[in-house]
């Protein structure tokens, strides 16, 4: 290192994380500030503050860092609302506001330009209803959808860009902003705008737009956000994703920078010679049953129907499924578990807090992931619950993608586990039924080999290295401007 480089060394090193979640269970954004901090980095995460009777506290100290929590803006819905029932007001009022941005510099000019251009293209949908209701249509109140495209949009624009903008204007100087996700990407970007010279860092924990509600959109609103997340990676120091697949497709796509990998891995475990019981008790199955375990988010396209039905393989007669977490699933999956078909042995339990996880992942026999194919970033994703399997010496059934079929089949020690076509119920059952009937000898095996795998690959202590390696990077660069 340069001599002013050593001088930049004494100063104190500052970061500040976004996150549009709550960040209190979000275990890889908590990891990771924690292992900034111990590194000597003064650690900030900016939180979304969801409000409401278990809203956690605005302001929050954890494991050598402090949590801010900044609210969306209230008032976003009512102004959708108003602009989709009445769009002539806000057409009317177009020309003054973009007068009003030209006048406050060049990014204003841009800002005017775009409202000139999406008055001009509103304008006669906007004149039409204006007719309408002058005739006696009245627009009644609706709610807004986010799989309605316009409102999508609209949320990005109002709840997501207008979050950005407070909790960037809330965030203290820093030299590096670290935005994790897309939905936080733009205010670590705006907090980099106000405090000149900073760095940041895009952290992609998947394919954000391949995923889930933004895999459903139109095309045109696709191209839209792509163009948008394309013009922010732009902008970026580093980029840090969760597997080579999805670094290759931010590449292909934006001209993005290599990612550097840092999986979800829990840090080590002690290497387990008994495991703990406290799935069976916690959902009243039988001593000595086996268990087989999804848990994570109750969510479309996770294939929880699908194991559910692979449940009814004869060979898994004597054995249960415990489906444990949380989603907007959760009254349906309690309707499926209850069909006299099952027995009884489809079992839904709430998510426990992420400290007492991994002992109710070391009590299953097999962990199940069985994600469907419909989307890019479930074909290429790597779950935090993989890792947490293979930690605690859980062998895992996992969906043949490519990244997980890397981890669970080609293991240089052997196979960690099974994987298969999830779309088939069939198969599904036929992978678990393979585990689950091993040989105690053979099942002790595969244990060993999924915590010798987690040590010596699948851990936080070597994910952290390549993270802080990413800051090191940075730090030393900007000592040699």
């Amino acid at each position: 290192m340069t001599a002013s480089g050593a001088a930049a060394d004494t100063r104190v090193r500052r970061v500040v994380m976004f996150v549009r979640n709550a960040c209190t269970t979000d275990v890889r954004v908590l990891r990771e500030a924690e292992t900034l901090s111990r590194a000597g980095w003064a650690t900030t995460i900016m939180a979304l503050q969801p409000g409401g009777s278990k809203a956690p506290p605005d302001r929050e100290e954890r494991d050598g860092f402090e949590i801010i929590r900044v609210p969306y803006p209230s008032d976003w819905r009512k102004r959708w609302q108003g602009m989709r029932r009445y769009p002539w007001r806000w057409v009317r009022a177009v020309p003054g506001n973009a007068l009003a941005a030209a006048r406050s510099g060049p990014r204003g000019a841009r800002r005017a330009v775009g409202l000139l251009t999406a008055g001009t293209i509103v304008l006669p949908y906007a004149a039409i209803q204006r007719v309408r209701f002058m005739a006696g249509h009245r627009p009644a109140a609706r709610t807004i959808a986010q799989d309605d495209a316009w409102d999508h949009l609209a949320w990005w624009r109002y709840s997501v860009m207008g979050w950005a903008r407070a909790a960037a204007q809330a965030a203290p100087a820093a030299e590096v902003y670290h935005g994790h996700d897309l939905t936080a990407l733009p205010a670590a970007i705006d907090a980099a705008r106000r405090h000149p010279g900073a760095d940041v860092i895009y952290d992609s924990h998947e394919l954000f737009l391949d995923a889930g509600i933004e895999a459903r959109q139109p095309w045109f609103a696709r191209r839209l956000l792509r163009r948008f997340e394309r013009r922010l990676i732009r902008k970026v120091a580093a980029v840090i994703t969760v597997n080579d697949s999805i670094s290759e497709r931010l590449q292909q796509r934006y001209g993005a920078p290599a990612a550097t990998i840092v999986r979800n891995a829990p840090p080590r475990q002690p290497i387990r010679t008994a495991r703990p019981d406290l799935l069976r008790p916690s959902a009243g199955i039988p001593t000595g049953a086996p268990v087989v375990l999804y848990h994570g988010g109750f969510q479309r396209d996770r294939g929880l129907e699908i194991l559910a039905e692979s449940m009814t393989d004869p060979r898994l007669s004597a054995a249960h499924l415990v489906l444990l977490g949380f989603g907007p699933l959760e009254a349906s999956l309690r309707s499926l578990a209850a069909e006299p078909r099952f027995d009884g042995r489809i079992h839904v339990l709430p998510a426990v807090p992420p400290d007492e996880l991994l002992e109710r992942v070391a009590s299953a026999d097999v962990s199940a992931m069985p994600n469907q194919p419909r989307t890019e970033n479930e074909r290429l994703s790597t779950p935090n619950k993989l890792f947490e399997s293979i930690a605690v010496g859980t062998p895992v059934v996992s969906s043949d993608f490519p990244e997980r079929r890397v981890i669970v089949i080609d293991d240089p020690d052997g196979p960690l586990g099974a994987v298969c076509d999830p779309t088939r119920p069939d198969l599904v059952g036929g992978a678990l039924a393979d585990v689950i009937s091993l040989p105690p000898d053979a099942m002790a095996d595969l244990r060993t080999r999924c915590q010798r795998a987690a040590h010596e690959r699948y851990n936080w202590e070597t994910e952290s290295a390549r993270l802080l390696g990413v800051y090191d990077r940075l730090w030393e660069a900007r000592a040699a401007r």
